[in-house]
């Protein structure tokens, strides 16, 4: 069960796969300020906590139309939740998929399961599955209105699949047996028999 906060727009994506993790140091996006981000991956049949993500946005809405938009809600409002078949079709991490990207000015704390520092950047990655709190806010800018994801903390569940892009050395070379054990014929600057 998901932990409730008091900040109803606050919500702890529980077992969530990260992509574009930018969480040991920030990184611009767009050309604006740098920042600390990630993506959520959200399968679509983990309904609850889809439920818990609109019940945040909504209240995060609910927030703006006070706070930044003049009472009333915008009809053309941008939303932060995406469908990963829709805008992500030819991406297979995304299948299946909701996804959301948060963002941060300050880095997030990054724990494992017992809650305990990870200090190692390798120890949490494009691909693993994490708890991460956000926070669902209002905006206005020149570009439009919206709500924005902040950020919080990061917990690491357990490993997955690396999303780097970048082929495992695995899948890149077959296992060189030794011939007659002890790897004759294998240097391709041995004098040949025939000289």
């Amino acid at each position: 069960m998901a932990k409730k906060y008091k900040d109803p727009a606050k919500v702890m994506l529980t077992n969530v796969r990260i992509s574009y993790a930018h969480i040991w140091e920030p990184r611009p996006v767009n050309d604006s300020e740098a920042k600390y981000s990630l993506s959520a991956i959200i399968p679509k049949d983990n309904v609850e906590l889809l439920s818990e993500i609109q019940r945040a946005i909504g209240a995060a809405a609910e927030a703006g139309k006070t706070r930044r938009w003049n009472g009333t809600i915008p009809d053309d409002l941008v939303m932060p939740l995406h469908d990963g078949d829709e805008e992500r079709p030819d991406d297979e991490n995304y299948a299946g998929a909701m996804y959301l990207n948060a963002r941060s000015s300050e880095p997030p704390q990054i724990v494992d399961r017992y809650v305990r520092r990870i200090e190692d950047p390798m120890d949490v990655y494009s691909g693993c599955y994490c708890n991460v709190t956000v926070t669902f806010f209002p905006y206005s800018s020149k570009d439009g209105n919206g709500i924005g994801v902040g950020l919080g903390n990061v917990q690491k569940i357990r490993d997955g699949e690396h999303m780097t892009g970048k082929a495992s050395a695995e899948s890149d070379f077959d296992s060189l047996e030794d011939r007659n054990g002890e790897g004759e014929g294998d240097n391709p600057f041995e004098k040949p028999d025939f000289i």
